[in-house]
C-alpha cells in the first residue's frame, strides 16, 4: 500500500507543480507535510470549476468541503481522504484557526457566481496559514502585504495593482507585471 504522504505529495506535484516545487525548500519533513496539505487543499478547491459545468454544481462541491472542515477541526477527518487527513494533522499540530479556510471556500463560491476576487481570502489567508506552519504563531501580520502583492501580480492586472496597492514601488511593480513575475517588495 502506498504511503499516504507520498501519494499526497505526488497529487500536489501533478496538480500544482509550482507550489510543489516551493515545498522542496522546506527541510523539516513535518513542516513540509503540513505545507503540502495546505497546498493540496487549495488545489482541490481550484480544480472544482474545471470538473463541473454549472456554478450550482461547483457550489455543492464547495459546500461539501466546508462541511468537511467540521471533522478537520474536530480532529476526526473523513477516513481515506488524504487531503482531509493531512490537513487534520496540520491543524492539530499547528493550532490553525478555521476562519481562513472558511473564507477561502466562501471566496471560491463567490467566484463561481461572478463575485469580485477576494484578495485576502485567496492570497493573504493562505499565506498567513503557511507562515504559521513554517514559522509558528505571531508571524501572520508580516505576510499581509506579500499576499496582496501576490494576488495583484497575475499578468494583465498591472493597472489594478498600481491602483490597489499604493505602497508598492511602481517601477518594481511595472517591471514585474511586464515579466509576469510576482511582486514581493513594498516600500516602507
Amino acid at each position: 500500500m502506498a504511503d499516504p504522504a507520498s501519494s499526497l505529495d505526488e497529487q500536489l506535484r501533478a496538480a500544482d507543480p509550482d507550489r510543489w516545487l516551493s515545498s522542496r525548500f522546506v527541510a523539516d519533513a513535518r513542516a513540509r507535510a503540513a505545507l503540502i496539505a495546505l497546498y493540496a487543499f487549495e488545489a482541490e478547491l481550484l480544480a472544482i470549476p474545471t470538473r463541473v459545468t454549472q456554478p450550482l454544481l461547483a457550489e455543492m462541491r464547495y459546500v461539501w468541503w466546508r462541511d468537511q472542515m467540521d471533522g478537520v477541526f474536530a480532529g476526526e477527518p473523513r477516513k481515506g481522504h488524504p487531503v482531509l487527513e493531512a490537513l487534520t494533522d496540520a491543524v492539530g499540530r499547528h493550532g490553525l484557526e478555521r476562519a481562513p479556510f472558511e473564507a477561502l471556500i466562501a471566496a471560491h463560491i463567490g467566484r463561481v457566481h461572478g463575485e469580485p476576487h477576494d484578495l485576502d481570502a485567496f492570497y493573504v489567508g493562505p499565506m498567513q496559514v503557511a507562515a504559521r506552519l513554517l514559522a509558528g504563531p505571531g508571524h501572520e501580520a508580516a505576510v499581509v502585504e506579500a499576499g496582496r502583492g501576490w494576488g495583484w501580480s497575475p499578468p494583465g492586472r498591472g493597472e489594478e495593482a498600481l491602483a490597489g496597492n499604493p505602497r508598492a514601488r511602481a517601477s518594481k511593480l511595472r517591471a514585474a507585471v511586464r515579466t509576469e513575475a510576482p511582486v514581493w517588495e513594498a516600500s516602507a
